[in-house]
């Protein structure tokens, strides 16, 4: 399917090179990459098989890429995610990646998945056995006795001290992963490990990253603290998620490592849980007690100062919770734009640019370049006007890899 050629004139081209766009463009994928991307008038000749796409000037974008994915969560209750059987929890990580992709996120970067469920739904996509985002796989989440993820079930490995979790990481590259999620300090709800009380001693993190990156795999993290977020940056863990609260220190340990670190602001989980907090039995009383009003006032100042320090700031809400169902990743972007001052173009980027760097730091994906992945979505509006657009998945035709896929928001996906 690849080997067609695809040229779409007419368009609105945002390449997420800069935060501007170009009229009257074109674009044509050849192989699955992009062999033209530019002005309508530059456009080389085409073969005369090429499928051609007169888009009358709808806007194209680069494929987004989702940095904090939780494809086998269920959208149940926040309060007991990770309790279906593994039965199920494939199923819905399947149904899932299928949404992921049609909501315009052609990759995604695994926090965590029930079982380990990850490393076959990365087999089956890219077997093209199922659709769904192109996916660097995780396995369950590490922690620690009495970490936020001490909780049984299919959700975490547990395990204590340097060679005890350095044994877990080598668990789980036998089975394949691409990432190790580790629980740096916790959460609120959690009266056990709330956020700042760290989970892990220093020379335990550093285990887990030395034996992951000796093994050539990636290290995500929660962290919500400025000492989890100091303690993961030390250690080299390359994706943070969170990163709530942060000193002068943290920023600029961070600002020094812009070049290998990407932070997940993830604010779906507070904002929903605050909006919504009645739907599952919990007063906004008590939501403020527990601190995550400030917690949310607290990340918009930090990532004024990440933004300032030159950080990269990537998407990924850590959806797939009853409050911030799957289907919703889009609604990361106007938080980005509402609650932390972006431009639409910045938050694009974010999803686009940063997003496809964090994923692969080649530069394959996340921007319309000349030789890049054919990663692209065509949007029936301009996010640049409004950036909710991107929510309509009836208003997004995604390709992914030079495939075109149509209808993919209602489980039909008809592919060309």
């Amino acid at each position: 399917m690849t080997s067609v050629d695809h040229i779409f004139k007419n368009a609105t081209l945002f390449t997420a090179t800069s935060e501007e766009s170009i009229d009257q463009g074109a674009i044509w994928i050849h192989d699955g990459r992009i062999r033209y991307v530019g002005k309508g008038e530059g456009l080389p000749p085409s073969p005369p098989e090429a499928q051609i796409h007169d888009l009358s000037g709808k806007f194209v974008m680069p494929g987004m890429t989702e940095t904090h994915a939780h494809l086998s969560f269920a959208n149940a209750s926040p309060f007991a995610i990770g309790i279906e059987s593994v039965e199920d929890s494939t199923i819905t990580a399947v149904n899932n990646a299928r949404l992921m992709l049609a909501s315009g996120f052609t990759s995604a970067i695994s926090f965590g998945s029930a079982y380990g469920i990850d490393v076959a739904l990365r087999k089956a996509i890219n077997a093209h056995s199922i659709v769904g985002p192109r996916l660097l796989a995780a396995g369950r989440d590490i922690g620690a006795t009495a970490s936020n993820v001490d909780l049984g079930g299919g959700l975490s490995q547990i395990a204590d001290g340097p060679w005890a979790l350095r044994k877990v990481v080598r668990e789980q590259r036998k089975l394949g992963v691409d990432i190790v999620k580790i629980f740096i300090d916790g959460e609120a709800i959690n009266s056990v490990n709330p956020p700042g009380e760290l989970s892990f001693t220093d020379e335990e993190v550093s285990a887990i990253v030395d034996e992951a990156h000796r093994r050539k795999l990636r290290v995500a993290c929660h962290a919500r603290s400025a000492e989890a977020v100091k303690q993961a940056a030390r250690a080299g863990v390359g994706l943070i998620g969170h990163a709530n609260y942060l000193d002068d220190e943290a920023v600029d340990l961070l600002a020094s490592k812009s070049d290998t670190t990407f932070v997940g602001p993830a604010i779906a989980w507070e904002v929903t849980y605050l909006e919504k907090c009645e739907s599952l039995g919990v007063s906004k009383d008590v939501v403020r007690a527990q601190g995550y009003e400030a917690e949310i006032e607290a990340t918009i100042e930090t990532v004024k100062r990440l933004r300032d320090a030159g950080v990269r700031l990537v998407v990924g809400g850590d959806y797939g919770i009853s409050i911030a169902p799957h289907g919703t990743y889009a609604k990361d972007l106007q938080y980005f734009v509402e609650l932390f001052g972006m431009s639409t173009a910045e938050a694009l980027i974010c999803a686009t640019r940063n997003g496809g760097l964090a994923f692969d730091r080649n530069g394959d994906y996340g921007t319309l370049e000349l030789d890049t992945a054919g990663d692209l979505i065509i949007v029936d509006g301009d996010p640049l006007e409004d950036i909710r657009v991107l929510q309509d998945q009836t208003k997004l035709t995604v390709m992914q890899g030079g495939r075109l896929y149509t209808d993919l928001h209602n489980g039909r996906p008809y592919l060309r």
